[in-house]
């Protein structure tokens, strides 16, 4: 059921704002300038909602980290007791640091020619 209702969404998104337009237009008649002013911060409200529930806001903030930087054990800055989190495939080997992986949550990476998806 959650699919269909996502494959209708943008339907009912457009057809929520239509309903929520008409009936600004049918309220913005009066002479009651409070009244305008509601109807404006609630249009802008359901506009501003509309444009939201079509984006995926979540991949703004934890986008995946695609070419990851790495430096040596002796050049790294990491603290004794960090944590983080090991790959090592054949002779080549990476570690993540967990406090970097806490907020990108995903990072691609080739480990011995092998893409890997490393995630936390």
């Amino acid at each position: 059921m959650a699919m269909a209702v996502r494959h209708f969404a943008p339907w009912g998104t457009v057809a929520a704002l239509a309903v929520c337009l008409a009936l600004a237009f049918l309220l913005w008649e009066s002479d009651n300038r409070l009244r305008k002013i509601v109807l404006s911060v609630v249009l802008v409200l359901v506009a501003f909602s509309a444009v939201m529930s079509r984006l995926n806001y979540f991949e703004w903030m934890f986008h995946p980290i695609d070419s990851a930087q790495f430096e040596t054990e002796a050049a790294s800055k990491l603290e004794s007791g960090e944590m983080i989190m090991a790959v090592r495939l054949g002779d080549d080997a990476r570690a993540y640091p967990i406090r970097e992986m806490a907020y990108h949550h995903i990072l691609n990476d080739v480990v011995a020619g092998m893409p890997v998806a490393v995630t936390y």
